[in-house]
């Protein structure tokens, strides 16, 4: 009787934690919140994000912490990204990036075989996003890297510094959209990323968007222990004049916004069960 009992109990007990198991594994409601709570994510991050990053750069105090904590390393990555894709060996730092004195066709190869095993490997995996993200950069490297002249290379690198804040930060903020069955989205990376990518664009961006009508906030002069400031080397090396300067980077910032929103439509139209989170 007593076994009896027992059996009887397993069995009514099975079904409720079958199902429960099933509806997680098919995205309902769990630990995280479920599709509703990834719904909203979407939906307020990156406006969030960025509405207080703007905020804080919008006075002398916070843009000092944004500057020193965010953006100046976006800054110098992007520095170093643009010397890469060059062919050009560089380590970025504090406040300044280290660049070779010229094109190292070794680095060069060594980089386009590193993105070709991406790409390669990438698309064996399943991973068709990984490996066209792959192949995309291997393009990009190949056309930064062969068509180019030296000048016009160190040129680019000069510029992407605050051109590396406005598109690795746009680039950082849409990691919130990133694959479920990422390391970004399993993780807490994409909550860093935004952070650090709403600060860098909002940093850069609002410098040169107020440098369209007070010349002063464009950064001429020299960097203390550096050298002469990016718009200085573009203005007096390279012949870019203020207006060119201010135009070129405040339409940079206007295309990476321009892509965010389209990103921004695309996360919100996509279905809850599409968005949420499966479960290991």
């Amino acid at each position: 009787m007593i076994y009896a009992k027992a059996e009887a109990r397993a069995a009514a007990l099975e079904p409720a934690g079958s199902s429960a198991q099933g509806a997680a594994l098919q995205g309902g409601p769990d630990f995280e919140g479920g599709p509703a709570l990834e719904a909203s994510i979407r939906t307020w991050a990156i406006p969030s994000a960025l509405l207080c990053a703007f905020l804080l750069v919008s006075v002398s105090p916070g843009r000092a912490v944004v500057r020193i904590f965010f953006s100046m390393w976006i800054h110098e990555l992007g520095h170093a990204a643009a010397a890469w894709l060059c062919g050009v060996l560089a380590v970025p730092g504090p406040w300044r990036t280290l660049t070779a004195s010229g094109r190292s066709p070794l680095f060069a190869a060594l980089l386009s075989a590193g993105l070709i095993y991406a790409t390669v490997r990438g698309w064996l995996t399943g991973r068709r996003r990984a490996a066209l993200c792959a192949a995309a950069l291997l393009l990009l490297q190949l056309c930064c890297t062969v068509l180019p002249s030296a000048r016009s290379a160190t040129a680019f690198i000069v510029f992407a510094g605050d051109g590396g804040c406005l598109v690795l930060g746009a680039l950082l903020m849409a990691s919130v959209y990133a694959p479920a069955e990422g390391a970004i989205r399993r993780g807490w990376l994409r909550w860093g990323f935004l952070v650090i990518g709403a600060g860098a664009f909002a940093d850069a961006f609002e410098q040169w968007w107020s440098a369209r009508t007070d010349p002063d906030r464009i950064p001429f002069g020299m960097n203390e222990g550096v050298g002469p400031s990016d718009p200085s080397v573009l203005s007096d090396q390279y012949g870019w004049s203020a207006s060119l300067l201010v135009h070129r980077y405040v339409a940079l910032g206007c295309v990476c916004l321009v892509a965010l929103a389209c990103l921004y439509v695309v996360g919100r139209r996509r279905s809850p069960t599409d968005v949420a989170r499966p479960q290991d």
